[in-house]
Formats: structure tokens, C-alpha cells, sequence
């Protein structure tokens, strides 16, 4: 029987650039706990669609989770740049809480 990340690998060799298939494969990787193959998935599709939304939070969660807190900063901070263009302000609401938590508000 063929697990949920292999069906997804498969997908994706026929649709290497979707987007939805990028971000689920990166999920998918976090659940089986493999954090730098989750990362690579999120900077691929970082690197397809740079206006993907929803990625920002999870890539930059994982970066904390990689005690890389400059970069994950970074992606919080480009990622509410990109919700304000796309006029989503709960995906900016969340970015900008999880930037709270890693930065002091005065600085």
C-alpha cells in the first residue's frame, strides 16, 4: 500500500511546479519529522511562487525549530510584506505574532 508522501511524490513528477503539491509534500515531511526535506520543499516552492502565502509562517516556524532565528525573522518579515500585497490580514495577523514572539517590540 502506497503511503500519502509517496502518492504525493508521484503527483508532483507529473507537476513538479504546483504549488499545492510543493506545500503539501513539505507538510508531509514535518509529520515524518524531516525537517531539511521539508525545507527544501518549502524553498522550491519559495522559488516557484515567492506570492504563496501560506508559506511564510510554516518555513519560518521550521527555521525556528532549526534554531535559525535571523532567518526565520527574515521570513516572517517578507511574508507579511507579501500578505499586505495579497490583502490578507489574518495570514499577516499570524506572521506578525510569530515575528513578536522571536523579536523585541522596541528594537
Amino acid at each position: 500500500m502506497i503511503n500519502r508522501f509517496q502518492y504525493l511524490q508521484e503527483l508532483s513528477v507529473a507537476s513538479p511546479n504546483d504549488t499545492f503539491l510543493l506545500f503539501a509534500l513539505a507538510k508531509e515531511c514535518e509529520k515524518l519529522q524531516k525537517p531539511l526535506e521539508a525545507m527544501a520543499y518549502y524553498l522550491r516552492l519559495k522559488a516557484v511562487d515567492p506570492n504563496y502565502v501560506g508559506l511564510y509562517y510554516h518555513l519560518g516556524k521550521l527555521y525556528e525549530t532549526q534554531k535559525d532565528d535571523t532567518l526565520a525573522v527574515e521570513t516572517y518579515k517578507k511574508g507579511i510584506e507579501i500578505c499586505k500585497i495579497a490583502g490578507d490580514r489574518h495570514a499577516a495577523s499570524e506572521l506578525s505574532g510569530a515575528l513578536l514572539n522571536l523579536v523585541d517590540p522596541d528594537e
